[in-house]
């Protein structure tokens, strides 16, 4: 996936996670569970294009791990949200599909650039 496309992506993400928590009740276990997918909702966008900034490959690497667990944390608040019943919809199914797909992507960018990483220092390129 080219890095503007998944940059848009990402925020996109972020922006429909903004507008999902605003459906979750008024409740501590909605403000806890909303807040949390928030922060790590909207963090997954925001590391990304932070290791599209990275200095080095073991920089990248670095920053867009951070960007792959926030993806991978955003699923597992949406599955307490879906599993505990405050909020299942279609939104939140989409969202926790979005988030593992994310996950996904970012993980195979991890392999790829660390195998590209090996290689070429083996090969002294």
């Amino acid at each position: 996936m080219a890095e503007d496309e998944l940059k848009s992506r990402t925020k996109n993400f972020a922006l429909r996670i903004i507008s999902f928590v605003n459906l979750l009740p008024n409740s501590p276990q909605g403000k806890v569970l909303g807040n949390q997918l928030l922060r790590s909702g909207t963090s997954v966008g925001a590391n990304y294009r932070s290791a599209c900034n990275a200095r080095s490959k073991a920089d990248f690497i670095s920053k867009i791990s951070i960007s792959q667990e926030e993806a991978d944390e955003s699923a597992y608040w949406l599955e307490l949200i879906i599993e505990s019943n405050l909020l299942n919809n279609q939104e939140s199914e989409y969202l926790l599909k979005e988030s593992k797909e994310l996950s996904a992507i970012l993980t195979a960018s991890i392999k790829t650039t660390k195998y590209n990483k090996n290689i070429n220092s083996k090969y002294k390129i």
